[in-house]
Parts: C-alpha cells; sequence; structure tokens
C-alpha cells in the first residue's frame, strides 16, 4: 500500500512538471513521459510509452537522438533538438545508476527555445541592419565632408571632425589651432554649417589684415562723422553683421593688445558702441577663433591677454600638419584636382609618379600650398597628362631614394620577402597591434599573424 502511494505521489510529480520529461532504458525504449512531453511533439504521451527513441528518429518526430550519447559518454549531455513542428529544444540528459553503480536508466529533460532562437536570429538581422545604417551613414559623413572641401582619412582628422560636430549642436567658444595653410577657416564654416546658426550670416575677420588705425571701426563700425574721411552715413562694423551667426575671427593671434580687451568685453557682453556712438547695440553670434600662433608664449611675451585667452579657448580643435596625415593627401589629391579641372575647364591626369613625388614632399605651407602646386601643374601642363617634368625642381628633390634597392645576389622571391619584412616592421611600430595592422595593410589578423611568424617578428 505504502509503495503504491509513493508511485501514485512520483506519478502526480512527473505529470505536474511543465516540462518535457522522458526516461529511457540504455536500449532507448521509453518506460515514461510527462503529460507534456506529447503536446511538444504534437501526439499523445501515453502512445510514446514502449516506443524506441530510434524508430522515432526515424519517423522524423525529433533529432538527434540523445540516449547512445548519454550510454556512451556515461555524464551528462547538453544540445539542441529539432522536433518535427520546426521547434528548438534544448535538450538535457542525464545518466541514472542503480545500486550496484551500473548505468541503468536515461533521464532527459528539454526546454522549448524556439523564440529564444528566433531572438537570436531577429538580432543577428537587427546588427546587421545596424551595420548597413553605419555604413550609409559613414558615407553620407563622408560625402558631406567632400562636398565641404574636407578630408579625413586620417585617425587625426576624424578626431577633428568628430570633436567639430559634437562642438556644432551648443554655442560654446571654438579656438582653431594649427600651421597656416591647414584650413582653419575652412573648418570654422564646417562647424557653423552644421549648427542651428547655419542659416544666419557667418562673418570672417582676419585679425592680422586690418591696420591697427582701423581695427575698432571695422570691428564695431562707426557714427556719421565720428572722425575725419568717415562715411557720412555711418558704417556697421563686422561684429554687428554677425548678428544671428557665427563670428570668426582668424589669426586673432594678430589682433594688437590694445584692441584685445574691446574683444573681450564684447564677447563677455554681447554688446558694444560703434565709434563716435552713445546707444549700446546688442548682438548675438557664437565665437569661433583661430590662430597659427603659441598664444601661451604670447602671453609670457605680454602680447597677448591672458583673460582674452582663456575666453577663447574653451574648445581647442587643433589640426595637424598635412605631413602628419599622409593618409590624406592623395584623397585630397583628387578632390583639388576636380574642383581646378571645373575652374579652368580642364581635363587632367597625374602621372602615378607625379603623385609619387606629391605623397613624398614635407608640405611645409600645408594644404594652401598643395592647392598652389597643382593649380600650377593644371594650368603650365600642355597636355592633358601631368608628368614629374612638370614639377617644380624642389618637389623633384624631395622624393627619397627607394629603401629597397636591388640586390645582384637576391632572387626576386627573396627581395620581395625583404621588403615585405620592412612593411611588417614599420606597421608593428605604428599600429602596436596585429588588429590595426591589419586594417591599415587591408589583409585580415590571421595574415599579419602569419607574415610576422614567417618573418620571425615576435
Amino acid at each position: 500500500m505504502t509503495v503504491r502511494a509513493n508511485w501514485n505521489e512520483n506519478e502526480q510529480i512527473l505529470h505536474s512538471l511543465k516540462d518535457d520529461i522522458l526516461v529511457t532504458n540504455l536500449e532507448g525504449i521509453i518506460l515514461k513521459v510527462s503529460e507534456f512531453t506529447g503536446k511538444i511533439y504534437g501526439v499523445e504521451s501515453d502512445s510514446l510509452i514502449g516506443k524506441s527513441v530510434y524508430d522515432l528518429e526515424a519517423q522524423g518526430l525529433f533529432t538527434p537522438i540523445l540516449t547512445p550519447i548519454v550510454v556512451k559518454e556515461k555524464k551528462k549531455i547538453t544540445f539542441v533538438q529539432t522536433t518535427n513542428k520546426g521547434k528548438k529544444l534544448l535538450v538535457t540528459g542525464i545518466p541514472v545508476y542503480n545500486e550496484a553503480g551500473e548505468l541503468y536508466r536515461v533521464v532527459s529533460y528539454s526546454h522549448d527555445i524556439t523564440e529564444l532562437a528566433d531572438y537570436k536570429n531577429f538580432l543577428i538581422t537587427m546588427e546587421e541592419e545596424m551595420e548597413r545604417v553605419k555604413t550609409e551613414l559613414d558615407l553620407l559623413r563622408s560625402r558631406q565632408l567632400y562636398d565641404a572641401g574636407i578630408i579625413a582619412k586620417s585617425e587625426a582628422m576624424q578626431n577633428v571632425i568628430s570633436t567639430s560636430i559634437q562642438v556644432s549642436e551648443v554655442d560654446v567658444n571654438v579656438l582653431i589651432l594649427g600651421e597656416s595653410g591647414v584650413g582653419k577657416s575652412l573648418l570654422a564654416k564646417f562647424i557653423h554649417n552644421k549648427s542651428e546658426r547655419k542659416n544666419g550670416p557667418f562673418i570672417e575677420v582676419n585679425c592680422g589684415a586690418i591696420p591697427d588705425t582701423l581695427v575698432e571701426a571695422e570691428l564695431f563700425g562707426y557714427e556719421a562723422g565720428s572722425f575725419t574721411g568717415a562715411n557720412r552715413k555711418g558704417k556697421i562694423g563686422l561684429i554687428e553683421l554677425s548678428d544671428g551667426g557665427t563670428l570668426f575671427l582668424d589669426e586673432i593671434g594678430e589682433l594688437p593688445l590694445a584692441h584685445q580687451v574691446k574683444v573681450l568685453k564684447v564677447i563677455q557682453e554681447k554688446q558694444f558702441y560703434r565709434v563716435g556712438g552713445t546707444k549700446p547695440i546688442h548682438v548675438d553670434f557664437r565665437l569661433i577663433s583661430a590662430t597659427n600662433k603659441d598664444l601661451q608664449q604670447a602671453i609670457k611675451d605680454k602680447l597677448f591677454r591672458e583673460d582674452l585667452y582663456f575666453r577663447l579657448n574653451v574648445v581647442p580643435i587643433t589640426i595637424p600638419p598635412l605631413r602628419q596625415r599622409t593618409e590624406d593627401i592623395v584623397p585630397l589629391i583628387h578632390l583639388l584636382l576636380k574642383q581646378l579641372e571645373e575652374k579652368y575647364k580642364k581635363e587632367k591626369t597625374l602621372d602615378e609618379a607625379v603623385t609619387h613625388h606629391l605623397l613624398h614632399y614635407d608640405w611645409k605651407g600645408n594644404v594652401r600650398e598643395l592647392i598652389n602646386i597643382l593649380e600650377r601643374l593644371v594650368v603650365i601642363s600642355p597636355s592633358s597628362l601631368i608628368t614629374v617634368d612638370h614639377l617644380p625642381e624642389y618637389i623633384k628633390a624631395s622624393v627619397p631614394p627607394s629603401p629597397f634597392p636591388i640586390d645582384d645576389h637576391q632572387t626576386l622571391s627573396e627581395m620581395m620577402d625583404a621588403v615585405e619584412r620592412q612593411i611588417l616592421l614599420k606597421a608593428r611600430k605604428k599600429y602596436k597591434t596585429t588588429v590595426r595592422m591589419a586594417e591599415a595593410l587591408g589583409i585580415s589578423q590571421p595574415s599579419i599573424v602569419r607574415k610576422m611568424k614567417k618573418h620571425q617578428i615576435l
């Protein structure tokens, strides 16, 4: 009576479980199943008792089967099983031993993971879609940069553009630093065109081009008859013209010390007086400044006000010189050549040797010097093909001798191996990791590792 009660209790426990539970002997004959098992496979649970899992697999009820694997391995086994209804089950089989320690039964239980598998596929699809959208956004951003005349293939310039896009969203003062000719004005216009003030004016003031005696009149304007030679109707100053837009103070380091305090006051208060005027004029502008000077040294030399420097230098952006971003040179050449072809209505092609010379030149004048050289080549070259003969002598002399001279005692294969080794050594020194080396050289990371082992590069 007690045994019968226990048996019924065990049966009740088995059938109360909401999982697919199945018990077989070592030959794969099903001895017990839970009521939920039949629902999983679309059959009556009782109809499974006494049947062989081998036969049920052959009939397509489920695959693969778990019993023979557990019997062979004599340990807990888990894998994914597929049912005749297309469901995915995470199945676990457990060996059961008798009192003598012999393998006696195999108990398996499973969980329907079809939804999880669907979620996984959905996530994979979404990741692919996000990657596609990211690629499209990158292409769109590249197109926008190209249209703005900016090339940012190098990591350094990509960082400059990323920071510029961030600061364009807020009216914070920006100080653009960099050597002469790197494109500070172009970047200032880019920030303006990305900002909410893009429909307002962009007023560029070259502080180094205005005579000391005219700085105040040019910046602040003047009232009629305020000084000898003044326009009888007066004049609106450049700062006033920037209302609602962006004021770009280029070459701010050239601003005379005597006028710096007045510019500081305008920046702080956003109001000023015209020369000879008594009425304050309120102005709303976003300030961007630029210089190729070391303002901190100018402060030490008493040539620049420290309080003005701190007001200007809220977010500094440094544009690297062209010689430090060689990845940008070839794309820049293509962009500028296209612009010059349109300007002069001429079709020109650069010989590969010309591109090689331009790539190795030091470009102390940066992008401005590159523009001047390309413009000269487009104008003076008599044919559509621009060759090395058309280059200035100082650029011809800038190309270093080949680092891989031909060796009469080496085969082509040996010389190519030597070249490959040198390239890998330079890439390792510059990029540090094999992943970044692979990205830079356009091959897979395993290929990099394999080649480094070949050349015994640790």
